[in-house]
Parts: C-alpha cells; structure tokens; sequence
C-alpha cells in the first residue's frame, strides 16, 4: 500500500510532496524516496527506513523545483533497501517511475530487457515499467505514449506516476485494474496527484479519481485524460468536503461500500512485503514458530467471532491441504466452556479484527494455559490479542470503519493462506516449485477482486436489490471452501439489512431447509467451476424443482449455469483455495444494496458494534 505524492505547479515542490508523504507514511514506512527537475535534469534521493530518514538526507542534500514526484514505500519485490526504494530511473536518468501495484509478469518482463542488454540496479518489479518507457521514449514518441504503449505489457494492477526532464512541465499518471488508486487535485495553477486524499486536502478540494485502465497528463494548467487505447475520455471533477468523515469516504457513500471497492488494493496491501516469488518463500517476520517446533505439531485450533469464525472455516481448508495438519475452528463464546484438547503440540490461531474480542482473548488465555503456541491474525497492531500471541500476522487491510467487516473478511482469509504456505516450507510439505505456483496464484488475486468489483457492475447488483429488498426471508447454499462462503453471505445480509437469511452447506438442504423453499424464500448459491460443482448444480435443480428462485455466483464463461438460475453474478476463474475470496464479494455487494434499498444504515446497523468486548 505504497504512498504516492506529486506536484506541478509554481511552488516549491519539495515541502509540498514531503508533507503529502507524511500523511501518507501509513501506506509505506520501509523506505522513501523523491524525484525533482532541477536545472532541467532530475535530481533523486531515496533512503531505507522511515520517512524521517529521507527528510534528514534533503536537510543535507537539498533538491528543490517545480515538479517532483515522492513515494513512501511498502514492498513486494526486494528487500526494503535504498537500491529498492522508489523512484526507479531509467539507464540515462532521464525518465522516473513510481508505481503502486504488483507486476504479476515482471520476471518474463525482465529476462526479456536483460537480453536486450538492460542492466538493472534493483530488485524491485517496479524496474522493468521504467525500462519500457524509456525504451518507447527512445524513438521520437511523447511520454504519454510511450507510457501508453510500456504498460500495454503489463499483467497485474499497478497504479504509477512517471516524470521526465525532456519533459519538465508535467507528470503522468495511470491505473491498471482497480488496485492502487489515483487522485488528481486542481489547484490554482497548479496540480497534485496522490495515492490517497488525505495527502493533498491541504491544498484543493477539487478531485478527480482515475478509473481503471485510463491515464492523464498533468501540467499546472489543469489534466488531459485518456483511455489505454490512446482515446481521450472525459473526467468528472468532485468537490470534497472539508469535514474529515467526508473526506475520508471520498466519492463513496457510505465507508462499508467504500470497503468492499478498497479489496483489490487491499489484498495487494496483505501480499506485501511477504513474498518472494521467484523462491516462493513466504516471510512472516512476526511469526515465530521454528521449522522444530512447526514439526512436531499435531494439529491447529482456530478460534473466532462472526465474521472471522467463517473466515477459519475457510482457513481450515488451507491448513490442511497446504501444511498438512488437522485443523478444528470453534466459536471464541464456546471454546472455554467444555474441557478442550490443547497441548505444547497444538497451533492455537486466534482471528479477530480489533483484536480485542473479549470471548476470543478468553479462549487464547485458555490455550496458553494448557501450553499452545499463540498465534493471531489482527488488523491492529497493539490490540491485546496481537500483544498476547507468540506469532503474529497482521491483516494490513486498514482501518475498517463499518461495522460489517468486509475488507478485513478478506484480507484474513489471504493471511490464512500466507501462513499455511510458511507452514508447509518449514514442515516439508511443500516443495519450492509448489510454492511458486501458490504465490504466483495469489499475485494474480487482486486484479481478478478488480474485475469482480468493477464499478460498471453496480447496475446489476442495483436491480436485483430493487427486485427482492422487500423480501423476508433468503437461504444461501454452498460446499466444500465455499460453504463458509454462504454462511458469511447470509451474515452479511441480516446484520445490514434485517432480512432474515439462514446459511448452509447445500448438500444438506434436503435435511430439513427444503421445506422452506418457495416463491419467497430466495436461494443464493455459490456454483463455481470447482470440483463440487456437479453436485451445486443438482441442488440448484432441487429448489427450482420446488418452485424456488435462485441467485447463482458462478464462474465466467459459464454458460450452462444459465438455464439453471433466474439470476447470475460472475466471478472469474481462479484456482480453489483462492475461489472463496472472489466469491463472496457479489454476496457483500449484494447484501449492500439491498440494505441502501430497505433505507438500513449500512455504516452502523441497529445494535451492532465494532468490537465486541464484553461476554
């Protein structure tokens, strides 16, 4: 969740771009670095660390003019250093570029530019977008085109900036997927552009926000846009207010809904600084189970509340498959109250948001009496549940401020997956190419989360909640992975919009909740191309054999699910242990709109409350 800040215009730019990086440093804090022309070549600094580090080298090192471009850094690719940290230059030091993103292709990106004969000086997958431009660049064409055309190459989402000293009087800005926003500020002969709003509300109120797959070239005077294609489009500018509530949900119109479109980037966020692709090593520095004691391990039991009880159901599946360990999921209010099996061999994982869940911290209390290995997944670091565990893993999704948790839902689920992969590495059930192909999987996530939550999608969600919001009662179907995947649908719904809903595994809806379905029990059901399909499909005929209206989430390019179900919401392909983060975010949308339909207040359901922390 790297930070970006620039400026054209007649100030000086370097406080401005430092400033908009301070209120920012949440979004990167291993390294810094800023770009600015100065007597029309630009002039770098970079340091590893926090941003003080970067602000205490221009203190010693002063560079200052007209147009810069500064970045807080959070890594994917290489190790937090000054060689890593943004900006990257191309090999004459003409052209900069800092991105925001995953290039999910970079290495076959690179091998190609080496055997050109391109010398990288990093580590970063960032690199190789500054070595296309300038190679573009080379041949006549302006920096709007040859950026246009280098990320043509591109796989993957990225949000990236890019300034040029034969071009010193602006900056250019694109978005690739829905990952790694970009803000662009008016100001009064000048312009701004961030990765997030808070960096720049100082100076303008006026805001434009890049969609996916368009670019802009930014002078003082104002923005040009275009589309990939070349195409000029047309932007609209917002105005914000100043108020910091309002600020913060930008063109949103409640902080749920801006949660679940803040998931593609938010999953980028949660991959960050973890990975390496190329060994397929997974690091998780606060976790701090040696290869030994991960051996001698003879089972998992992962603890949770509401929503994150769902998300270790979900876990189960990887842990098992992946590290090779049974694993049992308890609700945090029951754990305590029976005499549970808990020794020095067990990895006792707590899952909470807040990580101030008072029946969860009770059950860690519990487990680390009995000797277990306390691990926990949390969003906030310093919460009590992150300061009573062994390891650690944080969701990095955030603040999340509906109490609905969404983004952190997610995020927790690809936290479970990181940890089941570093798991089976350090007992040796995973081998090194295995593990490259898991990461690689993942690295391809948030783009595919981008394509699902897709703006111009909204229409559709709109009508089917035009369609049933007056409706009372819903059942939501799935198995296998997806099975936890309905009951947290069904979640979502009834806390947001008081409809009654009920979740299930479908293959036990002829067990008693067939009798229910009719012409006003709507059935949702997760029917994925993944190895229970056949048997999804044959309950879907089930309920409309009874009359029933189903509502499928179903694989792109599935056809045959359309002469099954009244109403299809499209997810695309992806591997099965990934399937549940894609699946359930039609369900959030979904329950969203109905909610905004039924006049619900989406941000703070009636007697809801964010962290629970009394019994």
């Amino acid at each position: 969740m790297c930070g970006i800040v620039g400026y054209v215009g007649p100030r000086a730019a370097t406080p401005i771009v430092i400033e908009g990086l301070k209120r920012l440093e949440y979004r990167g804090y291993d390294s810094a670095g800023l770009a600015v022309i100065v007597d029309g070549h630009v002039e770098i600094r970079r340091e590893v660390g926090k941003l003080s580090g970067l602000i205490e080298m221009l203190d010693a090192q002063p560079a200052d003019g007209h147009v810069a471009l500064g970045h807080t850094r959070w890594a994917t690719h290489g190790k937090p250093s000054r060689r890593n940290a943004h900006p990257h230059p191309s090999r004459d030091g003409e052209v900069v570029v800092v991105q925001n993103g995953i290039v999910e292709n970079f290495r076959e990106l690179r091998a190609e530019l080496e055997s050109e004969g391109i010398e990288f000086r990093s580590d970063t997958d960032t690199e190789v977008i500054v070595h296309l431009i300038s190679l573009y660049y080379q041949d006549g064409r302006d920096l709007a085109e040859a950026t246009r055309l280098a990320l043509a190459h591109l796989r993957g989402p990225s949000a990236v900036v890019v300034l040029s000293s034969r071009e010193p009087d602006r900056l250019v800005t694109a978005r690739l997927g829905n990952a790694g926003g970009v803000t662009i500020g008016y100001g009064d002969g000048e312009m701004f552009i961030a990765s997030d709003m808070p960096a720049i509300l100082e100076h303008t109120r006026r805001i434009t926000f890049l969609e996916s797959r368009q670019m802009a070239v930014v002078t003082q005077f104002g923005a040009n846009f275009y589309g990939l294609d070349g195409a000029p489009v047309s932007a609209q500018v917002h105005t914000v207010a100043w108020d910091p509530v309002s600020a913060a949900k930008g063109e949103y119109r409640h902080f749920m809904q801006k949660e679940i479109y803040e998931q593609a980037q938010t999953l980028t966020d949660t991959i960050r600084g973890r990975v390496d692709f190329s060994t397929g090593d997974v690091e998780l520095e606060q976790v701090t189970l040696t290869a030994e004691r991960a051996r001698a391990l003879t089972q998992i039991i992962t603890v949770a509340c509401g929503t994150s009880y769902f998300a270790g159901l979900v876990g189960q599946f990887m842990f098992e498959e992946l590290a090779h360990l049974p694993v049992r999921v308890d609700y945090g209010s029951e754990f305590r109250y029976r005499n549970p099996i808990v020794d020095d061999k067990t990895l006792f994982l707590a899952i909470t948001q807040s990580g101030e869940t008072v029946d969860t911290l009770a059950a860690m209390e519990e487990a680390r009496a009995k000797g277990a290995h306390l691990a926990s997944i949390v969003n906030v670091v310093g919460s009590q549940a992150a300061r009573l565990a062994d390891s650690m893993v944080t969701m990095q999704a955030g603040p999340e401020i509906g109490v609905a948790s969404t983004k952190a839902f997610t995020a927790s689920l690809v936290d479970q997956y990181l940890l089941a992969i570093h798991l089976g590495a350090r007992r040796g059930a995973l081998g090194g190419q295995r593990r490259r192909q898991l990461l690689d999987d993942l690295a391809r996530l948030p783009a595919l989360a981008g394509r699902v939550l897709d703006m111009a999608q909204q229409q559709r969600y709109e009508q089917l909640a035009q369609r049933f919001h007056d409706y009372n009662n819903f059942l939501f179907l799935g198995r296998g992975i997806n099975y936890p995947i309905a009951l947290e649908g069904a979640l979502k719904l009834k806390e947001i919009s008081y409809i009654h809903a009920e979740g299930y595994p479908a293959g036990e809806m002829k067990h008693g909740p067939i009798a229910l379905i009719d012409e006003r029990m709507p059935v949702v059901t997760i029917a994925v191309q993944d190895p229970v399909y056949d048997k999804m499909i044959s309950q879907i005929e089930q309920v409309k054999a009874r009359n029933g209206i189903v509502i499928a989430v179903a694989t792109e390019g599935d056809e045959f699910i359309k002469t099954k179900a009244d109403y299809v919401l499209y997810v695309p392909p992806a591997p099965p242990l990934l399937t549940p983060i894609l699946s359930v975010l039609p369900l959030q949308l979904l329950a969203y709109h109905m909610a905004v339909w039924r006049g619900c207040d989406v941000d703070q359901p009636r007697n809801l409350a964010k962290s629970v922390t009394v019994e």
